[in-house]
């Protein structure tokens, strides 16, 4: 059985070949259950969290994503959310990896993304711009990158240290990578608009958006959460990963919903739609497309696959 850590896993899941493993698995007839959600108590700490995301393909591949979260941590100086992905045979039962689950999820997420990003932005796009300055974004940078022609990217942050960190490795990804404080300014130039935080109000107003614009929405993983306003829901057309997951969990979907603002068919199709073809995505270069993703578990299962079928290559040619 392989073990695949966070380096391992980055080295075996390019992002063009990780994005079409994505794409693979929206068109496949991958199943996929409610993700399990187990609450535990912690004496003298907030209660954790353990969520269990299976997937599986019949007679190939079974995977579950194991994630805990344990708000205590901070005080532990230790990460409050950690996660392990096993990956197994689905017709043996035979476990054949463990894997870095807080990479893999990174990797699977700004792949998602891109390849919304591919039927959604426009084939010309060449301003990105990435809201947010943790883990994802370096790897939203990339992922985006690896699908249009980008030009330049910018990053915007709450934190100027976090944001000025983040430019310094991303020059690394990209020769034109720099930080930008007036946020209404870098969404009016951009063609991308890539958010991964962790806000409860809009940062990104719909007054600000250009036509041709595509907005990608990833941070507001719950119904509390948003990252946009009411006006670039109602100005743009609307897109997600899945229907059951950012309908119920995206704040950004979610509330303008419970609103009246837009109802189940404004949502234009998801990315198995995309993915099979049944709708095009962008129809003109003036539209404006969104994004809602909230991540699942078959992401997960493509990105584990790709990096043990890589993994196990690339030992065998070392034998």
């Amino acid at each position: 059985m392989l073990i695949l850590d966070e380096t391992e896993v980055r080295n075996t899941t390019a992002f063009p070949e990780l994005v079409e493993a994505v794409r693979s698995m929206f068109q496949s007839d991958c199943r996929m259950p409610t993700r399990h959600h187990h609450s535990l108590h912690v004496p003298a700490e907030p209660d954790a969290t353990l969520l269990l995301m299976p997937a599986w393909t019949e007679g190939q591949y079974m995977g579950v994503k194991i994630v805990s979260v344990f708000p205590g941590n901070v005080r532990r100086a230790l990460p409050s959310v950690s996660g392990t992905y096993l990956l197994s045979s689905a017709l043996t039962g035979q476990n054949l990896a463990i894997i870095d689950g807080a990479e893999l999820t990174a990797r699977r997420t700004a792949a998602s993304s891109a390849l919304a990003s591919r039927f959604l932005s426009r084939t010309d796009a060449k301003v990105l711009l990435v809201c947010g300055t943790g883990r994802l974004s370096l790897n939203l940078i990339e992922a985006h990158c690896s699908q249009r022609p980008i030009e330049t990217v910018l990053v915007w942050g709450r934190s100027a240290e976090k944001a000025e960190e983040t430019v310094k490795l991303a020059g690394r990804l990209h020769p034109r990578v720099s930080i930008v404080t007036d946020l209404a300014a870098a969404v009016a130039e951009a063609d991308i608009i890539s958010c991964a935080t962790l806000s409860d109000a809009p940062i990104v107003r719909g007054a600000w958006l250009k036509p041709g614009a595509h907005l990608d929405l990833i941070g507001a993983f719950t119904p509390s959460m948003r990252e946009c306003d009411d006006e670039a829901v109602l100005r743009a057309s609307l897109f997600v990963d899945t229907f059951d997951g950012a309908l119920s969990e995206g704040g950004d979907l979610v509330q303008p919903m419970k609103a009246g603002l837009i109802a189940r068919d404004s949502i234009r199709a998801d990315l198995a739609g995309l993915s099979r073809g049944d709708h095009v995505g962008r129809t003109s270069a003036d539209e404006i497309t969104l994004f809602k993703s909230v991540g699942a578990a078959l992401e997960d299962l493509a990105g584990a696959i790709l990096a043990f079928e890589t993994a196990t290559r690339l030992v065998q040619s070392d034998g």
